[in-house]
């Protein structure tokens, strides 16, 4: 799958009528969108030349031609490789335990791959150097991506960072309010619509804090309003999965922003890491 699918279908939600139109005809002629001109798209699309235009710039291009020039190179790239389609199926549709395992290893594998295509390299430097300049790095999640935020947390201390993170909301809420412009604020939500989360941002821009999200691509809340979004995908379409592949694609944005953070300053990242080490070797048993 191109990144420009992943693109459309994670905003899709979001188009308007005439744009989930022009959506649904590229997804589904995918292979014959830079062959033809843009009047013959409008056409069989069924739109105008200028919903074609919209829908281009709400997946981040500045037009078709634009759009057309990154498809064509991605298509080329995929027909080189060996991508091979699969099929995910949510829990109740697995027929057996065996099937299951195949499904969360496919769920997971995608979303690993779908999120890197997402993730902007120049986004993660920008994130890490906010991250490396503040004074504090407060991290914001909850229900399922606390999970997430914990581990950056864990992370970001081992190379001896300043950082704050508490499940509890209302401490969470303490951290944001007294944000200043030299702190640095990370939020992360899959949906980029959670109501605390979003609660949380409005504090952290009132303080003046530089924000940082971990959150799905699209016109969500969250991705409108935060400062430097980092961009993920996850194939979950059912809340019966649980939040499984969205997980694995937020842990794989924190470990890129963590590497980056210890690369950007590596020395002092690195004697931190190996003093974290030494202080937990004595922990180890031996066999």
């Amino acid at each position: 799958m191109t990144n420009i699918e992943l693109r459309t279908q994670s905003i899709y939600d979001n188009l308007s009528n005439t744009e989930k139109k022009v959506a649904e005809y590229f997804l589904t002629h995918i292979d014959q969108v830079f062959n033809q001109p843009i009047g013959q798209l409008a056409e069989q699309a069924g739109v105008s030349k200028v919903a074609w235009v919209r829908f281009c710039k709400a997946i981040g291009f500045d037009g078709l031609k634009d759009l057309k020039k990154c498809l064509f190179t991605e298509l080329s790239e995929q027909s080189a490789g060996k991508e091979t389609p699969m099929t995910f199926s949510d829990i109740q549709e697995a027929t057996s335990v065996a099937q299951l395992i195949e499904s969360v290893k496919y769920n997971s594998m995608r979303a690993v791959e779908d999120t890197a295509k997402l993730l902007e390299p120049a986004s993660v430097e920008t994130a890490a150097r906010l991250i490396l300049g503040a004074h504090s790095v407060r991290i914001f999640g909850v229900g399922a991506s606390a999970v997430v935020g914990e581990d950056l947390y864990d992370k970001l201390l081992r190379i001896d960072l300043n950082v704050c993170f508490c499940r509890d909301f209302h401490v969470q809420l303490t951290y944001a309010a007294n944000l200043t412009p030299q702190d640095a604020a990370v939020l992360i939500s899959m949906s980029g619509n959670t109501r605390e989360v979003l609660e949380l941002l409005n504090l952290a821009k009132r303080c003046g804090a530089p924000t940082i999200a971990l959150t799905k691509f699209g016109k969500s809340p969250l991705a409108l309003n935060v400062d430097t979004p980092l961009y993920l995908s996850a194939p979950e379409i059912l809340p019966r999965s649980g939040a499984m592949s969205s997980r694995i694609a937020q842990m794989i944005a924190v470990d890129a922003l963590f590497s980056a953070v210890a690369h950007l300053d590596y020395d002092r990242a690195a004697e931190s890491l190996e003093k974290s080490h030494e202080s937990c070797r004595a922990h180890h048993v031996n066999p």
